[in-house]
């Protein structure tokens, strides 16, 4: 056996300096190696974070697809029948009706790859709600996805049924949907809102912000009056086989809409009555050329302008033959007449006359604009028009224009316009929700004295002139007919009208303005088979003037001059608290010596009923 002898350990002097040598060599060798352990550490670090953001992804993509309860898209409220908590506010009236409110609904949902038969439940589906088609169930259930929405804003009944099927993976989700109790009522002027509780037309998109952040918003309409306006407007509809038609009631002494209907109109509870022709507002939508009407504009142009007087005299003796036109007279007189004749007999000749004579082309348009008609209105809601007026405005337009041919506004317009002629001479903004303190004060348009002209030749039109028919004894109603040819293709269609009534009263102080307007009603032999505004607008104003006398109990012998101006008597809602409606019966107390004392509605919790000021006569409101 042979034994070797293990080598023995180097000097430690020669290994320190093997050591030496390999720790300290040159400044190149020293410098590159602390580079590469810096980039090392790098790479290090960066795989690290490139892990954890891939698990972080990997993880919420299997929460997402396997673990998560389906109740997509999110929202702010629990699944499963949790509770919710109402985010968008109340629309109520002036009187603190509510016309929109929020309430907690559920929606049902499936994860398809939860449902075993997919053909089964599909059919137990659709027999359960019945408005759903098996087809489109079907496919949903059948789909490679984990959520598809089955029916959203079930009602309680739909909720029982749905939940009986004992379907897996249908399940429901607490949501909040927008519901309008009065249905058709105030359907233009509210709009409606989507599933999602957004506002997509009417005040509901105008303040949809103030809505969401649950401000209550109070408007300035009456629903019980809203009410009338509505049934009449249907009633005139039916009875002269019109297309459509509106109907607008204005306070004239600051502005407020108290009532506003278009026809046809929808239900914005019910998606299926949402038709682009139900959408459509004629009120505020709709151009229209406004025919007769124009000439309370054009008569208070020419009084204001201080070159006429109500006696001036104009020659209508003749039709004005201009171009290739030929301007006549409905009403023919065949004479000189002075303005409050050419107002009376609705004389066309002489308005043109009158126009081109006393203020030109220039001076109309400037009029014009400054009333207000030349641009959109500014009002809340989003839904307006802008009228349509010549570009070059020459000789004929002015002619034409006069008599409300040539020019188209909206009917708000019109009723915005001739508040201002008759309320001493203050144009306001149309407003859809009560005036403040800090409410625009309306502007100067004409001077008072003309507005009181204007007052008389109105109330002369209904006593003696074409708009008789809207003529109620003892309150002083005075208006305008207007009866406009629609235009068509190579001019006018003669048995295709717009035929309107603009009304006010009392006229010693005028307080309601309403316009009533029918598109191509047709005439019955009880009117001779005419169809003007004489006949078939003028006794609906009438109607709807004897609805507000009833409505806030108006006794011929309020309107007397020397009286308080009339006020309407309302409740404010204070913006934390939703209001509830409160309906009670007008009272009106009367005593020996006492021309009317009203009694306003009794405020609900929390609210305090509006008082009328100092010399102001309050009208009972519910």
């Amino acid at each position: 056996m042979r034994l070797w002898r293990r080598s023995a350990s180097p000097e430690p002097a020669v290994a320190r300096s093997a050591a030496a040598g390999a720790r300290y060599g040159s400044p190149q060798d020293r410098l590159k190696g602390d580079l590469q352990e810096t980039a090392r550490q790098r790479l290090v670090i960066a795989s690290a974070l490139f892990a954890v953001a891939f698990a972080a992804v990997g993880l919420r993509m299997g929460y997402v697809s396997l673990l998560r309860d389906g109740a997509e898209p999110t929202q702010r409220v629990a699944a499963r029948g949790g509770s919710i908590q109402s985010e968008r506010a109340d629309i109520v009236d002036r009187n603190g009706a509510v016309l929109a409110t929020s309430v907690p609904v559920m929606s049902a949902f499936v994860n398809p790859h939860l449902v075993i038969d997919p053909l089964d439940a599909a059919r137990k589906i659709v027999t359960a709600l019945p408005d759903l088609k098996y087809e489109d169930v079907r496919e949903k259930l059948e789909a490679d996805k984990t959520f598809f929405w089955i029916k959203r804003g079930l009602s309680p009944r739909e909720h029982d049924r749905v939940n009986r099927l004992g379907i897996p993976g249908l399940d429901f989700q607490a949501e909040e949907r927008r519901i309008y109790p009065q249905g058709t009522a105030a359907a233009h002027i509210l709009g409606y809102a989507s599933v999602d509780n957004s506002g997509l037309a009417g005040v509901e998109r105008y303040f949809d912000q103030q809505l969401q952040s649950g401000e209550t918003v109070q408007l300035s309409i009456d629903l019980r009056l809203q009410r009338m306006v509505e049934r009449e407007l249907a009633r005139g509809i039916h009875k002269f086989s019109a297309i459509g038609g509106t109907a607008i009631v204005m306070d004239a002494t600051n502005g407020e809409i108290l009532a506003m209907a278009s026809a046809p109109t929808f239900n914005p509870n019910s998606t299926k009555t949402l038709t682009n022709e139900a959408l459509f507002n004629r009120a505020t939508l709709g151009v229209y050329e406004q025919g007769s009407t124009f000439k309370i504009f054009n008569t208070a142009m020419a009084l204001d302008s201080g070159k006429v007087t109500v006696a001036s005299v104009f020659d209508a003796t003749s039709p004005i033959r201009i171009d290739r036109f030929t301007i006549n007279d409905d009403h023919a007189q065949r004479r000189p007449m002075n303005v409050a004749e050419i107002f009376k007999f609705s004389s066309n000749i002489g308005s043109a006359k009158m126009a081109v004579e006393v203020m030109g082309p220039e001076g109309q348009r400037a009029f014009l604009d400054k009333i207000g008609f030349l641009r959109p209105l500014n009002t809340q809601l989003p839904e307006v028009a802008a009228p349509l007026w010549p570009r070059h405005w020459m000789r004929i337009n002015t002619m034409t224009i006069a008599f409300g041919h040539g020019i188209s506004v909206t009917p708000l317009h019109l009723v915005t316009g001739s508040a201002a002629m008759v309320n001493g001479g203050i144009l306001y903004p149309p407003s859809l929700v009560k005036r403040t303190a800090a409410s625009d004060k309306g502007r100067r348009v004409i001077q008072t004295k003309t507005s009181v002209n204007m007052r008389q030749l109105l109330r002369l039109n209904a006593v003696e002139g074409t708009g008789k028919n809207a003529n109620l004894p003892g309150y002083e109603v005075g208006g305008k007919t207007g009866t406009a040819e629609k235009p068509g293709r190579g001019g006018y269609r003669q048995k295709a009208l717009i035929s309107s009534f603009v009304g006010m009263f009392p006229m010693n102080d005028p307080k309601f303005v309403i316009l009533y307007s029918l598109d191509e009603p047709k005439g019955l032999p009880e009117t001779g088979g005419y169809a003007t505004a004489g006949w078939v607008a003028a006794p609906s104003v009438k109607v709807i003037v004897e609805n507000i006398a009833s409505l806030y109990g108006i006794l011929p012998g309020d309107l007397k001059e020397g009286l308080p101006p009339i006020e309407i008597a309302s409740t404010p809602v204070p913006a934390t608290v939703a209001p509830q409606p409160q309906l009670m019966p007008v009272s009106v107390r009367r005593s020996p010596g006492d021309h009317r004392k009203a009694l306003p509605v009794r405020p609900a919790p929390g609210q305090t009923a509006a008082a009328p000021g100092p010399g102001v006569r309050g009208l009972a409101s519910e």
